[in-house]
């Protein structure tokens, strides 16, 4: 597998409405699109710094995934994301090699992006995303 870069970084916060301008003010960044992903039970916001993005994960209900993460480690970085092609077949290529799998199939992210995650028990502690582009018809 070979990523094309970094995807983003995803940054789990108690707020938006608080990191959004902290990240404008202190880094200088500009925050380019804010989404909720309801089956996920979040809300972003992104900001582009050079190829990569940062985002932002604030939960939207105290039993999602972020407002777990949050409850058991605090705010901070959350995962991951790197871009790929051929998602699928990443994926089917992954489980060959025992990469335990939390998605077995993409799903829809943020932005559009097809998305699938690898559990941290097999990236060395790290919460890794997998994002890739969907194709035009």
């Amino acid at each position: 597998m070979e990523p094309t870069h970094i995807e983003h970084i995803g940054i789990a916060v108690k707020d938006l409405e608080e990191a959004i301008p902290f990240y404008e003010k202190t880094f200088g960044l500009k925050c380019y699109a804010v989404e909720e992903v309801k089956e996920q039970k979040v809300k972003t916001a992104f900001f582009k710094v050079g190829q990569t993005k940062i985002e932002l994960l604030e939960s939207t209900e105290p039993d999602g995934p972020i407002g777990k993460f949050i409850e058991k480690k605090g705010p901070g970085v959350h995962h991951i994301a790197f871009a790929v092609n051929g998602i699928q077949e990443r994926l089917n290529e992954l489980e060959k090699k025992d990469v335990q799998l939390i998605d077995k199939a993409p799903r829809k992210g943020a932005e559009g992006l097809n998305i699938a995650f690898l559990h941290p028990k097999s990236t060395f502690g790290v919460l890794t995303e997998l994002c890739e582009q969907p194709k035009e018809n």
